[in-house]
């Protein structure tokens, strides 16, 4: 762990020297395809882990691609001869890209990683030396501005995120600018905001190095560098959410009490929003002591907006605390400073009565609707992201739902969802299952128990019939009155489209 000064950045006002160092980088292929095949799964896995032991064993030749891993993400001193027949030297040390080292070797200023889009893109994302990840190997220095590159949360959220076409995308705390560069693919305008000045400058040169339009700047916290009078179709952020004792990084910790901080974006998000427009985060959350924490994320919901928050992760304020202490370097440190900052965290969740600190999603549309529908829930299952269409998806059916009733439902005509499959439990050589389980093999990947109606109603549905006849067929077949099945079934078909087994034909 480095308490060292930060590095000087590369110029952001040089775009030739951007493009000239990107067409070298990929000449070379330096590229998220190009490292796997050089180093090999393992090794490449292990970056990720902040693990360099294996890439320096895989980078012992002079390669081009073996020059840049050494340099970039390696950050090892490398001959200025070797590296002169791979970049423009001069012009990336003019810039600040590469500081000489010595007599003889030049080495990087900044951490630059290959990360492929989603359509195949070879993009670059600058950060902080050593700072690429974090994780249980701790960041790599504790100034309090440091920016960090692209964690499993900067991952997480680019996933879910909606990406249709929209005009204006808002990047709240964009640190080294991953969102942002993901939005500048659908949105015509985007602006990306941050308290820290080093995160701003570093979004810049991951925008122009990925050969991506440049952004609208912003430094500020939250919505304060945001004028009265803007809103967006699209406000994503992956916000310092941690709940700790004080502001010791700018990145992770909001300087706010407790959940305070995530609860005034979720809140303020509303009226910055177009109608029909997402705003997408990542949180933690307090359980408090004799308080449901369902409506305390429903009491965040700001009006006028549908709601669809997920609980992917609770933990134990020892486990939190110890995760956190971890990331940023303190189980390294003096043993008595390690208990004392621990003995401060667990004193803050005691004053807070909270018990445990719940992670995960929370999407908000701005909607027209009177009556808007929240759904917060616990879904800590394996997912198959990207979940992008899967979230609209999901605020369509809310659409959907809310402008049938129940006898307009029995009108509608509905599909069964792509890769559900039914499972039959019970004991064995039993004559009926115990009960019948309907399970997505994509997106949520939900599984939900129905009854022998309810699977036999689903089996059918190939959008030909509308789901009255479905039961009176079925009510036939099985020796019941058909009024009273279109009466207690609803329900259940309800259950199916709003958890995505079943589609509206």
């Amino acid at each position: 762990m480095s308490n060292a000064t930060l590095s000087p950045l590369p110029s952001a006002d040089r775009p030739d020297v951007a493009v000239r160092l990107r067409e070298a980088l990929l000449a070379a292929s330096f590229t998220a395809d190009g490292l796997l095949e050089l180093l090999g799964a393992p090794a490449y896995a292990a970056l990720a882990r902040s693990e360099l032991v294996p890439a320096l064993r895989a980078t012992r030749g002079d390669t081009p691609l073996e020059t840049l891993v050494r340099l970039f993400l390696l950050q090892q001193p490398v001959p200025h001869a070797r590296v002169e027949g791979v970049l423009p030297v001069h012009a990336c040390v003019e810039s600040g890209w590469l500081t000489p080292v010595g007599e003889d070797d030049v080495a990087a200023t900044v951490d630059v990683r290959p990360y492929g889009g989603p359509a195949g893109e070879d993009w670059f994302i600058v950060s902080d030396l050593g700072c690429a990840v974090g994780g249980a190997g701790g960041i790599g220095s504790r100034d309090e501005s440091v920016v960090l590159g692209v964690g499993g949360a900067s991952t997480t959220l680019a996933g879910i995120t909606v990406r249709t076409p929209v005009d204006s995308a808002l990047d709240l705390g964009t640190g080294s600018g991953i969102q942002a560069l993901h939005a500048a693919q659908h949105a015509t305008r985007v602006t990306a905001t941050d308290l820290n000045p080093r995160a701003l400058h570093i979004t810049a040169l991951t925008l122009a190095l990925s050969g991506a339009p440049a952004a609208d700047l912003r430094e500020g916290s939250l919505f304060e560098p945001v004028r009265d009078d803007e809103t967006f179709d699209l406000i994503v952020s992956n916000p310092p959410f941690v709940i700790s004792p004080g502001a010791r990084l700018t990145y992770r910790d909001g300087g706010m009490g407790g959940d305070d901080l995530c609860r005034s974006l979720v809140q303020q998000a509303g009226e910055r929003l177009n109608v029909g427009g997402f705003a997408q985060f990542l949180a933690n959350w307090q359980h408090v002591e004799g308080e449901d924490w369902q409506d305390r994320l429903r009491s965040w919901v700001p009006r006028g907006c549908d709601a669809w928050i997920v609980q992917r992760e609770v933990q134990d304020i020892t486990q939190y605390a110890e995760l956190w202490l971890r990331d940023s370097g303190d189980h390294r440190g003096d043993p008595e400073e390690y208990q004392a900052r621990y003995d401060a965290w667990l004193d803050e969740f005691e004053a807070r009565k909270v018990r445990a600190v719940g992670f995960g999603w929370i999407t908000l549309r701005r909607t027209a609707s009177a009556e808007p529908t929240i759904t917060v829930e616990e879904w800590p299952h394996p997912v198959e992201q990207p979940l992008g269409d899967t979230v609209r998806a999901h605020f369509d059916r809310v659409d959907y739902l809310r402008e049938h009733d129940d006898a307009a439902l029995l009108t509608g005509h509905f599909r069964l969802a792509a890769e559900v499959v039914q499972e039959q439990v019970g004991l064995p050589g039993a004559e009926d299952p115990e009960h019948v389980v309907l399970r997505q093999h994509r997106g949520m990947r939900r599984a939900t128990k129905v009854d022998t109606v309810g699977a036999g109603f689903a089996g059918v549905c190939d959008g030909s019939l509308s789901a009255g006849r479905i039961l009176d067929a079925i009510a036939q077949l099985v020796g019941e009155d058909p009024v009273l099945l279109r009466d207690r079934t609803p329900t259940q078909i309800r259950l199916l489209v709003e958890q995505g087994f079943l589609e509206p034909a």
